[in-house]
C-alpha cells in the first residue's frame, strides 16, 4: 500500500496572517511564528532548495525570469523616506511591460477571448506605444463548429444556432510559429487557458481572467483588507 501523503494546507496560515500580519515563511530565521506540522517548508525542504538553485545561474531562462520578476515586484511599490507605509504604484499592465523590457522581449502574442477584442485592441495600442511588436489571435479563429467536439446541442450557449469552438492550441501554435518572446492571455475560458499554457513555447502571463459575473475580477469574491489595504489601518485617508 502506498504511504498516504500528508495534506499541504498553506491556506490555513491565512488565519495566522490575519491575526498577526505574518506567517512562518514571511520572517527571517529567529523571529518566525511556530511552523505547522504539515508546512511545505518542512515536508518538502529538499524540493524547495533544489528549485531555488535553478534561479541562481546567470544565463538560464529561469534565473533571468526570477530575477526580473523580483525586481519588478520591488518597483511595484513606492516607499516614503523613513516611513513604513508602502504604496502600490503600478497596475498589472505596467508590471507586464516592465518585465518584458527587463527580459529583452520584443515580440508579444496576445491570446484573446472573442468577447474581449475591444480590450485587446486597447492593450495592443499600449504595448505598441511602448515599443513592442504585437501578434493578436482570437480564440474563435477558423470559425470551426463546436459541434465537432462531440458535444450535444443542449451544451451550446444558444442551442439551435451556429457557435464556433475556441481553439487555444491553435492560438499557441501560431505564436510558436511566429516565435513570440512572451504571450499574454486576455480572458480565455477556464480550461482553454490551460490548453494554451500547455502548448505555448514562450512564457505566458495572464492579464485578464475571465469572470462573466464580476466584470473579469474573480478576486472580488474573495477580497478582504488583510494585506493590500493594510495601510488604511495605520494611516488616515485625510490628515488634519
Amino acid at each position: 500500500m502506498p504511504k498516504k501523503q500528508v495534506p499541504l494546507t498553506c491556506a490555513l496560515c491565512g488565519a495566522m496572517w490575519k491575526a498577526s500580519g505574518s506567517t512562518n515563511c514571511w520572517n527571517a530565521s529567529g523571529s518566525r511564528p511556530p511552523q505547522p506540522e504539515n508546512c511545505p517548508s518542512k515536508i518538502h525542504h529538499d524540493v524547495i532548495n533544489e528549485a531555488f538553485s535553478r534561479y541562481l545561474g546567470k544565463d538560464s531562462e529561469e534565473a533571468r525570469l526570477a530575477q526580473a520578476a523580483t525586481r519588478v515586484e520591488g518597483l511595484c511599490y513606492h516607499r516614503e523616506e523613513g516611513g513604513e507605509v508602502l504604496y502600490a504604484r503600478w497596475n498589472r499592465v505596467e508590471d507586464t511591460i516592465a518585465l518584458a523590457k527587463m527580459m529583452g522581449y520584443q515580440k508579444i502574442g496576445i491570446a484573446s477571448c472573442v468577447g474581449l477584442l475591444v480590450e485587446t485592441k486597447q492593450l495592443a495600442a499600449i504595448l505598441e506605444a511602448q515599443g513592442f511588436e504585437l501578434c493578436t489571435i482570437c480564440c474563435k479563429a477558423g470559425s470551426i463548429d463546436k459541434m465537432r467536439l462531440g458535444i450535444e446541442e443542449k451544451d451550446k450557449i444558444r442551442p439551435g444556432k451556429f457557435e464556433p469552438a475556441c481553439n487555444p492550441i491553435a492560438q499557441a501554435e501560431i505564436f510558436n510559429r511566429r516565435k513570440t518572446d512572451m504571450n499574454i492571455i486576455v480572458g480565455l475560458c477556464v480550461g482553454h487557458d490551460m490548453l494554451f499554457n500547455r502548448h505555448s513555447q514562450a512564457p505566458v502571463t495572464t492579464l485578464v481572467v475571465k469572470d462573466r459575473v464580476t466584470g473579469h475580477n474573480p478576486v472580488a469574491v474573495l477580497y478582504g483588507q488583510n494585506y493590500y489595504y493594510k495601510r488604511l489601518q495605520v494611516q488616515p485617508v485625510l490628515g488634519d
